[in-house]
């Protein structure tokens, strides 16, 4: 099985922040292409998305919230709002980020060859944004034979609200 790799330093640096209140783009319905300089990039991301999402940085393996998540909703890119994964195509990869074996469609991400670090790999980008993802790999469950690597750092969560309402309903009937 093919491994994620990572290069980033030992020190953890936690920044949480709603990027939708300062992000002029960020938006879970709009689908129009996003072009911004990585100056404008800068200045409404939080450091730690910056870093994945336009530096092509990787976080480090087991520390995202979203590595062991077992919510039922939809991913999302932190830096624009735009839908990427089902969370039932979410699966256990061990590899140490969140994967999934199938986007949510074709045009939310997009491919492009990466023989950094003297490996031969295929980076995942949004396909609205162009933000640094992950990668994908050929070693994922049926019926894609496809893992999706993905930093949780660049990923934004909304649980279903029918699951959510379900579950909820669900405890009450039960006192």
């Amino acid at each position: 099985m093919q491994q994620c790799s990572y290069s980033q330093s030992n020190t953890t640096k936690k920044i949480t922040m709603d990027t939708t209140k300062k992000n002029p783009v960020y938006s879970r319905t709009d689908s129009s292409k996003v072009n911004m300089s990585d100056e404008e990039w800068r200045k409404v991301l939080p450091a730690d998305v910056y870093a994945i999402a336009r530096e092509k940085g990787t976080e480090r393996p087991w520390t995202s919230k979203y590595e062991n998540s077992h919510d039922v909703g939809t991913y999302y890119c932190a830096a624009c709002g735009n839908p990427l994964f089902k969370s039932d195509t979410k699966f256990e990869s061990g590899c140490g980020w969140p994967s999934f074996y199938e986007p949510i469609s074709k045009g939310s991400i997009i491919y492009a060859p990466d023989n950094t670090y003297g490996m031969t790999r295929t980076e995942v980008m949004c396909g609205r944004c162009k933000a640094h993802l992950g990668h994908v790999f050929d070693d994922g469950p049926p019926p894609t034979g496809l893992r999706y690597c993905i930093n949780g750092v660049v990923l934004d969560f909304e649980k279903a609200k029918a699951a959510e309402k379900k579950y909820k309903e669900g405890g009450e009937q039960k006192q």
